[in-house]
This record gives C-alpha cells, structure tokens and sequence, in this order.
C-alpha cells in the first residue's frame, strides 16, 4: 500500500471531481501533497481496499467488492490498483 505514482497523481487530479464539488489539486505537486496529508492509500485489489477500510473502523459491513469499488472514495486506477481516499 502507499505509493503516488504518477500514474496514481494523473489520474486524482483527472477524476477528483468523484469525490469534491471542487478541485482540491491542480498540479501532480498539489495532488501528491493532498493524498499524503489525508493519508491515501493505494491497494493492489479490491479485497485489499476492503481490508484496508474494515481495518480503519469505516462501514463495509454487507458490502460486496462490487459495491465498495464503486464508493466515491475508492478511484480504480487505469493498471488496475486502487487509490482509498478518505477525507
């Protein structure tokens, strides 16, 4: 887990719209800056986003990977990881 690739920045600065109203970066320095000072992590499978989320106490109880990878804080990353953002 953890990791701001630049495959990871291109694509929150991209699709950060999924979850704020408002741009929150506009460069790669700004995104990289805001996922470490919310504490984002990227995960190599869904199974590991659900581990992850079930470990810091947020409510998955019932969900199915399906639905946790379609949560608006989980963005599925074009090689196929995933990057949590909980803010």
């Amino acid at each position: 887990m953890n990791g701001f690739d630049d495959v990871c920045l291109r694509y929150f600065l991209e699709c950060q719209s999924q979850l704020f109203r408002e741009d929150v970066a506009q460069t790669l320095e700004e995104a990289e800056e805001f996922l470490e000072d919310c504490m984002a992590v990227v995960c190599d499978s869904l199974q590991e986003v659900r581990d992850y989320l079930d470990e810091s106490g947020a409510d998955i109880v019932g969900m199915s990977l399906a639905e946790i990878g379609e949560a608006s804080e989980v963005f599925s990353l074009p090689d196929g990881r995933y990057l949590v953002v909980e803010v």
